[in-house]
C-alpha cells in the first residue's frame, strides 16, 4: 500500500514495492513503476495504482452433468497484471490523494471476469460427462481445459491481465449422492477387511489346531514313554525278586548244608566221646573185676562221701571204733592169704 503524506497546497507519494504506481497529470503519464516517489498536486494529478504480484482467486461453482446430477467445482486461479497501464486504464486502481488508500473495485473486477470465465468453461466441459466420469476425469479433465483457455482468453487479454497458472482441487456431488456412491466402495473395503478378519481368525485357528496337535502328540509320546519305563520297571522288579529267590534258595542250601555237616560232627563227637565213655567205663569195670571186695567198699565209700555233706564234729564210741578194727584186721587177714596161697 502507498503512503502519501500531505503538505501545505501539495502531497508526497512513496509506492510499494508490489504496486504499480501511474501519476497522470492533467491526462498525462507523469510518473509510473513500481516503487515511486514524487510530489504531486492533488488538484491535477490523478494516481492508480496496480499490484504487481502473484494474485490467488479461489473460485467456487456449481455445474451440471449429463445425467442431471448437480457437482461443485472447487479450483484456484492464480493471475498478475502483466500490463499495470492497461489494467489501470480498464479497471478501478484510484488511489486517494488524501491517505493513500486504494479502491477495491478493481480487484472486484476481475474477480468477477475471471470467476465467470472459469465457471462458463467448466461448466461447459462437465455438461457432456456423465457423473461417473466427473468423479473419475473430472478434476485433471478440468484443469487442463482451464490451463489452456484462461491464458489465451481475449478479454483477460485486453485488460492486461495474465493467467500464471490454474488448479482444482475437487469435483464432488450432492452430499447423499457423494454418500450413495462411496457406499460401494465402502462396503468393498469392509468386505476385504472382513475377508481379511475371517482369513486371519482361520489362521488363528489352525495354528491353535496344530499346537493342539502336538500337545496330544507328547502327551502320547510321554504316555508311550511312561508305559515303556513301567513295563521295564516290572521286568526288573521281577528280575530282581527272581534274584533274591535265587540267592535266598543258594543261602537255604548252604544253610542246611553247614547243618547238616554241623549235626555230622556233633553225632560223630558224641558217638566218638561215648565210645570212649564206654571203653573208659569197660577199663574201670575191667579193673574192679579185678579188685577185691574191701578195694570196692573203700571206692563205694569214697564216692558215697562225695556226696554227703560236711562233717564238721565227728564221735567215735567205743562200738564203732570195735567194728571198724575187726573189719580192718579180717580185711588184712583176708587179703593175706590169699597172697600166701599164690607164693
Amino acid at each position: 500500500m502507498a503512503t502519501v503524506r500531505s503538505y501545505p497546497w501539495t502531497r508526497h507519494f512513496l509506492g510499494s514495492p508490489t504496486g504499480h504506481v501511474v501519476h497522470l497529470r492533467r491526462g498525462r503519464v507523469a510518473h509510473q513503476g513500481v516503487g515511486q516517489a514524487f510530489w504531486f498536486r492533488p488538484t491535477t494529478s490523478v494516481l492508480s495504482e496496480v499490484p504487481v504480484d502473484d494474485q490467488e482467486l479461489p473460485v467456487f461453482f456449481h455445474a451440471v452433468t449429463t445425467d442431471h446430477q448437480d457437482v461443485t467445482v472447487q479450483a484456484n486461479v492464480t493471475y498478475r497484471f502483466a500490463d499495470p497501464v492497461t489494467a489501470s486504464q480498464r479497471l478501478d486502481f484510484a488511489v486517494d490523494p488524501h491517505d493513500g488508500s486504494t479502491s477495491t473495485d478493481g480487484r472486484d473486477q476481475v474477480t468477477t471476469i475471471v470467476g465467470q470465465l472459469a465457471q462458463s468453461h467448466a461448466t461447459d466441459a462437465l455438461a457432456g460427462m456423465t457423473l461417473a466420469e466427473a468423479m473419475s476425469a473430472g478434476v485433471p479433465t478440468v484443469r487442463t481445459l482451464l490451463a489452456q483457455v484462461l491464458p489465451a482468453d481475449p478479454r483477460l487479454v485486453a485488460t492486461g491481465i495474465a493467467v500464471v497458472g490454474v488448479q482444482v482441487l475437487a469435483v464432488r456431488p450432492e452430499k447423499d449422492v457423494e454418500r450413495a456412491l462411496q457406499t460401494p466402495a465402502r462396503e468393498q473395503i469392509q468386505a476385504e477387511a472382513d475377508r481379511a478378519t475371517y482369513e486371519r481368525r482361520a489362521l488363528a485357528v489352525e495354528r491353535e489346531r496344530a499346537i493342539a496337535e502336538n500337545e496330544l502328540a507328547s502327551k502320547i509320546e510321554l504316555a508311550t514313554r511312561r508305559e515303556r519305563l513301567v513295563a521295564q520297571d516290572g521286568a526288573n522288579a521281577r528280575r530282581e525278586a527272581e534274584e533274591q529267590a535265587a540267592a535266598a534258595m543258594v543261602e537255604a542250601r548252604a544253610r542246611a548244608e553247614r547243618s547238616t555237616l554241623e549235626t555230622d560232627a556233633r553225632a560223630e563227637q558224641v558217638r566218638a566221646v561215648g565210645e570212649a565213655e564206654a571203653a573208659a567205663e569197660q577199663a574201670r569195670m575191667a579193673v574192679y573185676a579185678d579188685a577185691g571186695q574191701g578195694t570196692l567198699v573203700a571206692l563205694a565209700l569214697r564216692d558215697a562221701a562225695r556226696s554227703l555233706p560236711d562233717v564238721q564234729h565227728l564221735t567215735i564210741t567205743p562200738d564203732l571204733l570195735t567194728g571198724a578194727l575187726g573189719g580192718l584186721v579180717q580185711g588184712a587177714l583176708g587179703g593175706g592169704a590169699p597172697a600166701g596161697k599164690a607164693a
